[in-house]
């Protein structure tokens, strides 16, 4: 079943890695270069997934969770962060704002459609 899929993440190369991916497994996807883009995507449509890096410009991962889990619309929108942040420290701070799950760059295609199965 295709699904609406947000990904955020400033470097162009990981959006189209990542977007092809999820377009050849038949899902929709809309993507946002930053935290603060992202925001702005979040206006009202449907995501089923939202596919975020932590480490971006202006905002980052961390504090776009948080601000999307303010947004009634979005507060149960599973987000999959996908980053080089391995540390478990940094995991903490990502579930405790609402993060589903963490997948370390770089990652597996498979893995990362895997993810989107069991989340979205």
């Amino acid at each position: 079943m295709s699904k609406n899929i947000l990904v955020i993440d400033d470097s162009a190369s990981v959006r189209q890695v990542v977007g092809m991916a999820l377009r050849n497994a038949g899902h929709q996807v809309t993507e946002a270069v930053d935290g603060r883009d992202g925001l702005a995507k979040l206006d009202g449509q449907k995501f089923h997934l939202i596919v975020c890096d932590v480490n971006m410009p202006n905002m980052d991962g961390i504090s776009f969770l948080k601000a999307a889990k303010q947004k009634s619309a979005y507060k149960f929108t599973p987000v999959l962060m996908l980053t080089t942040e391995s540390g478990e420290n940094m995991k903490q701070e990502g579930k405790a704002a609402g993060a589903k799950a963490w997948l370390v760059k770089p990652f597996k295609p498979e893995v990362l459609l895997n993810a989107v199965t069991k989340l979205a």
